[in-house]
């Protein structure tokens, strides 16, 4: 099993940032990727970012692409996520998931990913 933990959440004003963390534990992948959704109150969990683990490779939503960067943290084994300029769009639980992945890039798709977070609340207030 892998559990994933979350942190990094907290309520700041929009313009603001926050680094949001995720650290994993238990079963070593071979090949893998990590990314970030997020689901707001009454919507659908949408995908945010993601990074093969092997290449690095990077992916962005379009919504966040240009103020939120992933990275891999290779002490934690996890990854974090820098997001600046931060908009009360943003305010969502972020959850942290990782599963299998052979490609040159990473899903975008929810059920790419078989172990997720519990996840870390972002509030942006206007």
């Amino acid at each position: 099993q892998v559990q994933l933990v979350e942190s990094g959440g907290e309520s700041v004003q929009a313009g603001g940032a926050l680094r949001l963390s995720c650290t994993a534990s238990g079963r070593a992948f071979i090949n893998y990727a990590m990314a970030w959704f997020r689901q707001a109150p009454g919507k659908e969990r949408e995908f945010v970012a993601s990074i093969t683990w092997n290449i690095g490779s990077t992916r962005y939503a379009d919504a966040v692409a240009g103020r939120f960067t992933i990275s891999k943290d290779n002490v934690k084994n996890g990854i974090n996520l820098q997001m600046n300029s931060l908009k009360p769009e943003d305010t969502a639980v972020y959850y942290c998931a990782v599963g299998y992945s052979d490609g040159p890039i990473a899903s975008m798709a929810s059920t790419a990913y078989r172990y997720w977070g519990r996840g870390t609340q972002v509030t942006v207030s206007s």
